[in-house]
């Protein structure tokens, strides 16, 4: 059987090879892919060559293995249908809609245990949206808002909206967000944030303590996530944090870098910078939780988000190519691009 597979082959290039796909082994089952999502975040590091060569893909996931070589196979939010089981699967796995982690390409294999046996009242383009929920769970975990607190969120990208999603559900003073495109402030809005504001505006600091001002609230913020993939954001956080404050660093730079400004308000306002990182648990939180509970409570409000409203694009997946080149080239139009599959 032949089947199509997407490769990042070299910086700013993806190509679709036909490979020969194995016969099912006695464990698995044949899946048809239905839906993937492009990760704007790491897969354009990627796709930019922006990612450090000699590091590990994932060693978590079974499909991404390996370090970040061209050509590499890679992609993680993927929705397909079981086609055809081993003969020592389950037959009830047979027609089931299934979530992975996995690369872009129409057919392949996996072992139940890499499956996610989607809820029939579970939307398949809702569930392509299902790590990047879990990473914004983990944030909002990572960061655990206090009730009147004023929170911002920079970074408004899919990761960014569904943190802002999720804290506009909590009781705090005020929630200010902050991008450079003005789809995502607009959808931000739309999500519940207070306030959402250029980050490429001269007088930022100035206009964000006068708005907290005008809301009768203090003037600086107590907690922060990053997620905007820039790291030069690092500095705008420390600059409006205060004292004590935490500031969430959930974006991976890749090879980015940004110096930082730590001789002032970060030494003497005690700052805190934590990274959270999906793929584990909080320490604090170990004893208690694991990453399948922190999995259920996306299963449960995922439907009452329904991120498919943040798909702008869709593109079938024989012009992957032209997908990738619109989320680089034009970022101002598309929020979230999905590949579609015969």
């Amino acid at each position: 059987m032949k089947r199509k597979s997407l490769y990042f082959t070299e910086p700013f290039h993806v190509e679709i090879h036909d490979e020969t796909l194995a016969e099912v082994e006695p464990t698995k089952v044949l899946i048809k892919t239905l839906y993937s999502a492009i990760s704007a975040g790491t897969e354009m590091l990627l796709y930019r060559g922006l990612v450090p060569a000699d590091l590990a893909v994932d060693t978590t996931i079974k499909s991404l293995k390996g370090r970040f070589h061209y050509p590499l196979k890679y992609g993680y939010a993927l929705v397909g249908k079981v086609v055809e089981c081993g003969r020592k699967v389950p037959p009830r796995w047979l027609g089931k809609t299934v979530f992975t982690l996995h690369p872009h390409e129409d057919y392949f294999t996996a072992s139940t245990g890499e499956l996610l046996q989607l809820p029939e009242n579970l939307a398949p383009l809702d569930a392509v949206f299902i790590p990047n929920l879990d990473t914004a769970v983990n944030l909002v975990m990572d960061g655990a808002p206090v009730i009147g607190e004023n929170v911002m969120v920079f970074g408004q990208g899919i990761v960014g909206l569904l943190t802002t999603a999720l804290l506009s559900r909590f009781p705090l003073k005020s929630l200010v967000t902050i991008d450079n495109l003005e789809l995502r402030r607009e959808t931000s809005l739309a999500l519940g944030a207070h306030v959402s504001v250029d980050a490429g505006e001269a007088d930022l600091f100035r206009r964000v303590r006068d708005w907290w001002r005008q809301q009768g609230a203090q003037p600086f913020a107590d907690l922060i996530f990053e997620v905007s993939g820039n790291p030069q954001a690092l500095d705008q956080a420390i600059e409006l944090a205060g004292f004590h404050a935490r500031i969430i660093a959930g974006s991976w730079y890749g090879t980015r870098e940004a110096a930082l400004m730590l001789g002032g308000k970060f030494h003497r306002n005690r700052l805190r910078i934590i990274s959270s990182q999906v793929s584990t648990i909080g320490p604090n939180y170990t004893d208690r939780w694991s990453k399948s509970r922190r999995l259920g409570i996306v299963l449960d409000i995922i439907g009452q988000i329904g991120p498919a409203r943040f798909i702008t694009h869709t593109f079938p997946f024989s012009r992957a190519a032209q997908a990738f080149k619109l989320i680089h080239e034009k970022p101002e139009e598309c929020i979230q691009v999905v590949l579609t599959y015969d």
